[in-house]
């Protein structure tokens, strides 16, 4: 899986690229207007603060539009805009210290284990490179007084903001979108009353940089980001904003751009950096920028917006979604709905956050980009919360688990980009941290690909980063079944898995195979002292890492002996065990009743359970039982990315009513801000994806060889449906439910193959054609063709 280069996606020739790249779609996809509800977020008041303000992305480009009356500001993002400069972190003592930090901990020694390791093997820098805002475009509006009917929103169907009012007998509008088509960001104004539009127009940058007017219509902005971590800042951009005015005048005024008595405006944005590539800075972000911006100049805003709406509408529109009819409460507006969230029933707005992580994910992850980073792709912050970087142990990944079930798998290109650029920087690290073949990341990645531990062994001493990244390579294989694909990727999941049997030891007291020194992310068995010895959720992922390259290999018809010998290491890693006060064990030894946080936020040891599956009520119940006491004694308050994990752990268990009550937890105040993004807090875009994908669970599942409906349905959702739901196996499925049972089940497949879709304890086996269907309906006791 290759996307376009950066200058493709910027001079405009991407689109026959992208189209080439993407994998092929399970059915013949529609992109008709969905039925039920529109999906749009509304408020009756411009955004006083960030997380108040609407995003529109292509990408690669973000901004956050406010709409204010008097004054409009346009925050900025690029995707590839990061500080610093490429640079390798691994630390040169690390390889010979290595040994001693081993013995330390077999020895039980963990806190002076801990103490050499943060000595020794910790990156240098012990931080990583932060992402960056570009800056601000600002139009400052004189004159507009007594305004009325003030309407702001985000229409998810469109991809556009919208800020609308009134104010004398004029009517204002104000409509925002980015365009992944031209590579712009598309401002447009209009007023029913000709010549009442006047303005001024500037920009502003956190950044070092110096902007002109080039051409009387176009302001240049032009920089560099920052030093960081003693890490020179080299890496150049550049952002252009271009006035196309009809009629009135259009003057540049020092560094700013004067509009006056004009009838439309429409403001064109663009933005490039140097970044080629991890380890290459060499492009001309002059260049890129100026010919994306000359390029959508001669195309008409109308065509602009048709040509955008196409592009994205042709996978939002792939899946619907009802959870019942909609309520009076649907009425208000988004922010009071999010407020009173918890007083209110109105399944719509559950329906709303879950497009609205499929629009972000659209919106911060297509071919050719970045992958949808910790606020995806905006971000106004030159110190943002973590970086707003990629997190390994459980937040870019989560990113990335709504993309297949809801339809959106040329989401995940990134994602594959992003794993193909760490088993180079990985295998640097592998050999000269660890002294092992393969490749290692650990828990935390930027830009420059960097793989070393950072930030403090206990909290990143963790070498599973790159095993958890590629289960979404096998995920991607085993929805699509395209076994090119698998072909492509082999070399990175085999790469992985070699690091681990180079790395692997010999636990003196029990004889399993464990990871050493390692963590369960980030979580303490002593006061301070997180670093151990085979913890539960490393054996969990190596045994699906084993697993999975043992059956690539035989597929694909390679390395015979490679095949046994993942298969024998997998015998001799620890299993999952029940630990005394009937939980599951999170440590090789039982820790967990002693350990400092009994509430902590992360439930790593759970992985099995989700995004896993080892762990399952059908086939290991003591263990699902055991995963469930552990989730008891967790409790479900966490932090929002964590209560969207508790999300899908909870729709694993089949508890539909645990789960609805998470997911109301998730939309309460303290964990949604009022433009619907996850609140850590701070903002982290995962807790977004990770309660899309939670929805997703409560209504379809595909694990263990099944696909499973309504296994977690609550009663507040008694009718609905979901269309366009992707399954494992090359699979998709439009159902509808009634009085809490399946009513009617369209399952499609375009590779073919065998199915079994399974309700309650009623299964039917189907075996579907290539390109074809088959239809079941509830007869009131089991499924049986329509």
């Amino acid at each position: 899986m290759t996307g376009p280069s950066r200058r493709e996606l910027l001079t405009g020739s991407a689109a026959t690229l992208v189209a080439a790249s993407l994998p092929p779609p399970v059915a013949a996809q529609t992109v008709e207007k969905p039925s039920g509800i529109a999906p749009i977020l509304r408020y009756t008041r411009p955004a006083d603060v960030w997380v108040e303000a609407l995003p529109v992305g292509n990408g690669r480009l973000g901004a956050m539009m406010f709409g204010g009356i008097t004054g409009e500001r346009l925050q900025l993002n690029e995707d590839t805009f990061f500080a610093g400069s490429p640079y390798d972190p691994v630390n040169p003592e690390a390889l010979s210290a290595l040994p001693e930090v081993r013995r330390l901990i077999f020895a039980g020694e963990y806190k002076q284990a801990q103490d050499l390791a943060d000595a020794k093997l910790m990156g240098k820098p012990l931080r990583q490179m932060a992402y960056q805002p570009l800056g601000d475009v600002l139009l400052t509006f004189p004159g507009l007084e007594g305004v009325r009917e003030y309407s702001r929103s985000l229409d998810l169907d469109g991809a556009i903001a919208t800020t609308r009012f009134r104010t004398g007998s004029a009517l204002f509008t104000r409509e925002l979108f980015a365009s992944a088509v031209d590579q712009v960001i598309v401002l447009r104004l209009t007023s029913n009353r000709p010549g009442s539009l006047t303005f001024n127009l500037s920009m502003t940058s956190p950044q070092i940089s110096d902007s002109r007017v080039e051409g009387g219509n176009t302001i240049v902005l032009s920089g560099v980001g920052p030093t960081q971590q003693g890490v020179e800042g080299k890496l150049r951009f550049e952002t252009r904003v271009r006035v196309l005015a009809t009629k009135g005048s259009v003057t540049a005024q020092n560094n700013d751009i004067y509009v006056e008595q004009a009838d439309e405006v429409v403001i064109l944005i663009s933005a490039a950096t140097a970044y080629r590539r991890f380890g290459d800075i060499s492009g001309d972000p002059a260049a890129l920028a100026a010919s994306a911006l000359d390029n959508a100049t001669i195309k008409p805003v109308d065509r602009l917006l048709a040509d955008h709406q196409s592009d994205y509408r042709a996978l939002f529109r792939r899946v619907s979604i009802d959870l019942g009819p909609p309520s009076a409460d649907s009425t208000l507006t988004t922010d009071e709905r999010i407020r009173r969230s918890a007083e209110l029933a109105d399944p719509t707005l559950a329906a709303l956050y879950f497009q609205y992580g499929r629009y972000l994910l659209i919106c911060s992850s297509r071919p050719g980009t970045q992958p949808a980073n910790l606020q995806g792709i905006w971000n106004e912050k030159t110190n943002p919360s973590w970086g707003s970087k990629w997190t390994l142990n459980i937040n870019a990944q989560m990113n990335y688990w709504p993309a297949e079930p809801t339809n959106l798998a040329d989401c995940v290109e990134p994602l594959v980009r992003l794993i193909r650029d760490l088993s180079i920087t990985g295998a640097r690290t592998a050999q000269k941290m660890y002294g092992a073949r393969g490749w290692v990341v650990h828990n935390n990645t930027d830009l420059w690909r960097a793989s070393a531990p950072v930030d403090g062994a206990v909290w990143s001493l963790w070498p599973l980063g790159g095993a958890w990244l590629c289960q979404h390579l096998w995920d991607h294989y085993d929805y699509s079944r395209d076994k090119a694909f698998l072909a492509d990727v082999y070399p990175l999941i085999k790469g992985c898995a070699l690091f681990f049997l180079d790395t692997l030891v010999t636990d003196p007291a029990s004889g399993y195979l464990v990871t050493v020194p390692s963590m369960s992310p980030e979580n303490r068995h002593l006061e301070g002292v997180s670093i151990c010895a085979g913890p539960a959720m490393d054996n969990q992922l190596l045994r699906d890492l084993f697993s999975q390259v043992a059956q690539a290999a035989s597929l694909l018809g390679r390395d015979a002996d490679l095949r046994r010998q993942m298969l024998a290491t997998r015998a001799k890693l620890a299993p999952d065990k029940i630990g005394a006060g009937g939980y599951l064990q999170e440590w090789l030894q039982d820790w967990d009743a002693r350990a400092p946080e009994q509430t902590h936020r992360h439930v790593s040891h759970l992985y099995a359970l989700h995004p896993g599956s080892a762990i399952n009520r059908r086939d290991t119940p003591e263990l699902a039982t055991a995963a469930r006491r552990t989730l008891e004694i967790r409790t479900d308050d966490a932090t929002g990315w964590g209560i969207g994990w508790r999300v899908n752990l909870w729709a694993r268990l089949g508890d539909g009513e645990r789960a609805y009550k998470v997911l109301g937890m998730l939309l309460e105040p303290r964990r949604t801000y009022p433009n619907m993004f996850d609140s850590h807090p701070p903002f982290q875009i995962d807790g977004n994806f990770g309660g899309t994908a939670g929805i997703a669970e409560m209504l379809v599942q595909s694990w263990g060889g099944e696909v499973h409906l309504l296994p977690a349905l609550p009663r507040a959702w008694p009718t609905g449906h979901i269309t366009g739901i992707r399954v494992r196996g090359d699979g998709q499925i439009d159902l509808h439910w009634q009085d809490g049972r399946p009513d009617q089940v369209i399952m499609r497949s375009g590779k073919g193959g065998n199915f079994t879709l399974r309700y309650v304890q009623n299964s039917v086996k189907l075996r579907i054609p290539a390109g074809g269907e088959r239809r079941l309906r509830w007869d009131g006791a089991k499924l049986v063709g329509a």
